[in-house]
């Protein structure tokens, strides 16, 4: 049972902000005050009580448009995150396990995706493919399993050596078990620390991306893309943009506090799981 007051402050801070996140993407629709394509008002008016957060370059209800916002960011960034993790930890074990022509043939062909620079690879792609959720998720996700292949093969390959694993093959295990049920356990420290991170760096590649006009196509939000809608209000003194960029911000750093609290939770200072 999880006792609340053991919880460190840090942690409960980012669980709330986190919490409040995923409750305005889940109830956006019965939470945000007008749709979120609606005219509602003139461009760039302040704060009022009927704008709590004014309008953006359209005349739109900037907090309508930050709730919806975040329901297609944390969408795609969550879907994103588990297809890299999924592809990327299965071909990172599978590799350290079976070794020989597989291992070099995905290890080098990582190499291969890693030497080019991730945002000008999703660029390339992004503008000859079509533009929609799918192809965004798919690219999103592809790209970023690279890096969870390496760390999943780097593990893998210390996990594999262990008197366990020995102890397994000897037994007749098959390579399904030996990845679900020996190295997998063991690795899930370090898998968890790195999961909170690509979470962040999916949320970060997707606003740039967004921003840069290939992302999340209008009318649509997300957060990247009202960053690039309202930048030229700065200009006038008007800070429309900084308020998604701060959302973005926020986010991040509330799902690393939770990341690094859960990761001290399974890790004991022996290396075990607690």
């Amino acid at each position: 049972m999880l006792d609340i007051k053991r919880i460190p402050i840090p942690a409960l801070i980012g669980i709330v902000l986190t919490a409040l996140f995923v409750i305005a993407a889940v109830f956006a629709p019965w939470i945000a005050p007008y749709g979120n394509a609606q005219i509602v008002g003139d461009v760039w008016q302040p704060m009022s009580s009927q704008f709590w957060l004014g309008t953006d370059n359209l005349g739109r209800d900037l907090l309508s448009r930050m709730i919806y916002g975040a329901r297609t960011t944390i969408f795609i960034a969550v879907l994103a995150t588990a297809l890299s993790f999924t592809l990327g930890s299965t071909l990172g074990f599978c590799a350290a396990v079976l070794g020989g022509w597989f291992d070099t043939l995905m290890s080098r062909f990582v190499d291969l995706l890693m030497a080019i620079p991730t945002l000008i690879f999703a660029l390339v792609v992004l503008s000859v493919l079509p533009s929609t959720l799918v192809t965004l998720i798919l690219v999103m996700g592809i790209l970023d399993s690279t890096r969870v292949y390496r760390l999943s093969r780097a593990i893998a390959v210390d996990i594999e050596v262990m008197d366990y694993v020995e102890a397994a093959k000897l037994r007749g295990e098959g390579m399904g078990w030996i990845i679900f049920r020996e190295i997998l356990p063991n690795a899930l420290s370090p898998l968890i620390s790195e999961l909170g991170l690509r979470f962040i760096y999916a949320i970060l590649f997707l606003s740039a991306l967004s921003f840069l006009g290939l992302g999340v196509q209008p009318p649509d939000a997300d957060w990247g893309g009202m960053v690039k809608e309202n930048k030229d209000g700065i200009v006038f003194g008007i800070g429309a943009a900084l308020i998604p960029a701060a959302a973005i911000a926020a986010l991040a750093i509330s799902v690393n506090l939770v990341a690094d609290w859960v990761l001290n939770r399974t890790t004991s200072l022996k290396g075990g799981r607690g």
